[in-house]
């Protein structure tokens, strides 16, 4: 868990204003994540009559790591208190908490492109963009609010890919003005860099969109300005990295890799608490 930063706020999960949707409508298997098997749309066991967390205090110790490192980017309350309009999902119909399953990933992956969308108006070099940004930004908005069988039937996927471009051109025009980046090979986009020695590693305005660097040594290494929307960084060691200035990043990832005092964070992210015990 983390202390969250100030800023986007109804883009970040309120447990207090949602119906445990999370522990509901998502499945997880057992693992070195999650300490049992639940299947989409049954209450994880943990889940107490308030709709919280009843280990939420000790989830590592007790074996769901990976919901430690999960948020919803606001979907939940949004689900919970727009769309379906504050209904609880024990006390309607059967229905009712159907349909709040089936709708919840679908706001939730809108919502994450919100957070998106919202960091690329903010970036200097997306100025020539920032129109274009700020209608996508309003499109989705929108779409979040449908009603629930619409967002049932939406389909989300290709609104993403048509997001995805004009992310990429924004992401081309922030790297191309990073002091240093310029004539080195950065294109790293959906890389197998599992368990890469990275340590003390170049790379500033590396295009690092979807990368898989699980494990990867990244001790020391120079990440300013890298686009790391996507990468996967599960137990990265970012110990005395420089990510001031990566842009697309979230808390979700930063909550799953390691790090320490010394690793430096853009503004959007805030330390997570259990670094400290990371070494």
């Amino acid at each position: 868990m983390s202390d969250q930063p100030d800023g986007r706020t109804e883009l970040r999960g309120d447990c207090a204003r949602c119906f445990g949707l999370c522990c509901v409508a998502l499945p997880f298997a057992a693992s070195a994540d999650f300490a049992l098997d639940k299947p989409a749309g049954r209450p994880c066991p943990n889940l107490r009559d308030d709709h919280r967390c009843g280990i939420h205090t000790e989830l590592r110790s007790k074996g769901f790591a990976g919901c430690t490192v999960y948020d919803c980017f606001g979907a939940g309350q949004k689900v919970s208190q727009v769309v379906f309009g504050g209904r609880d999902r024990r006390t309607g119909s059967a229905g009712l908490a159907r349909g709040m399953a089936e709708v919840f990933p679908v706001v939730r992956q809108l919502h994450e492109l919100l957070w998106y969308l919202t960091e690329a108006q903010d970036l200097p070099a997306a100025r020539p963009f920032r129109a274009e940004l700020r209608e996508a930004l309003q499109d989705t908005e929108r779409l979040t609010r449908l009603a629930p069988a619409e967002l049932a039937a939406l389909d989300v996927a290709a609104h993403r890919r048509r997001v995805d471009v004009l992310l990429r051109r924004t992401s081309e025009a922030v790297r191309a003005v990073i002091p240093g980046a310029r004539n080195r090979k950065k294109d790293r986009r959906g890389a197998d860099l599992v368990g890469a020695r990275l340590k003390g590693a170049d790379l500033r305005g590396a295009d690092l969109r979807g990368a898989l660097l699980v494990a990867a040594d990244l001790t020391g290494a120079d990440l300013r300005g890298a686009d790391l929307i996507g990468a996967d960084l599960r137990a990265a060691d970012l110990t005395d990295a420089d990510l001031t200035g990566a842009f697309f990043l979230t808390q979700p990832q930063t909550d799953a890799a390691r790090g320490n005092a010394g690793t430096r964070l853009p503004a959007s992210v805030a330390r997570p608490v259990h670094w400290a015990a990371c070494r």
